[in-house]
């Protein structure tokens, strides 16, 4: 999925529906999931969990808001959190990678971590000055880790709005990147 992939995705075909099918998939391959949100609040967990069916696939989520807690709680390196602040690709990746193991249970990580950082607004980011609308979604499953960036600029001043469109792009990713061979991922 390309950027202009999850730009192009809207409300109407992520939905309830595609999280509900998308639960189901993952929880008939027996794949687990975590998730890592900053910029969405708790607002991506809880689609993952709507559907029912969830307890079987979404381990758990840390909502890491403050920069400290993605370093302390997730795992993201604190060297880079101070180089780049919380709004950087590479942030996004790790948060994605490492929330798998932040969130392991009896020791088994989850095999796909999720995560969400950006700037919802209505003001740009106090430490980097990167404009409303700036969001990176990591996505990890396997060995591949990608972060994937939005432009919801169109949607700056609007902070319910910025934090929704990322919700859906979210779950857009997951369903994609988790598509195969049916294997575990």
């Amino acid at each position: 999925m390309s950027r202009d992939d999850v730009n192009r995705t809207t409300a109407a075909d992520v939905g309830p529906d595609r999280t509900a099918a998308l639960i189901a998939r993952l929880a008939a391959r027996g794949t687990t999931v975590a998730v890592a949100e900053s910029l969405t609040g708790g607002l991506l967990s809880a689609e993952l969990i709507r559907p029912a069916g969830a307890s079987a696939v979404v381990l758990g989520g840390v909502t890491a808001y403050a920069t400290g807690l993605k370093a302390s709680v997730v795992g993201v390196d604190r060297a880079l959190l101070d180089r780049t602040g919380p709004v950087d690709p590479e942030v996004a990746r790790q948060l994605a990678d490492r929330v798998r193991t932040a969130l392991a249970v009896d020791g088994r990580p989850a095999d796909v971590g999720l995560a969400t950082t950006g700037v919802a607004g209505p003001d740009p980011d106090r430490a980097t000055g990167q404009p409303p609308g700036t969001v990176w979604i990591g996505v990890a499953v396997g060995d591949r880790v990608d972060a994937i960036r939005l432009d919801l600029a169109h949607l700056a001043g609007d902070r319910g709005a910025v934090r929704a469109a990322t919700v859906d792009a979210a779950i857009a990713a997951l369903d994609v990147r988790t598509r195969g061979d049916g294997a575990r991922e």
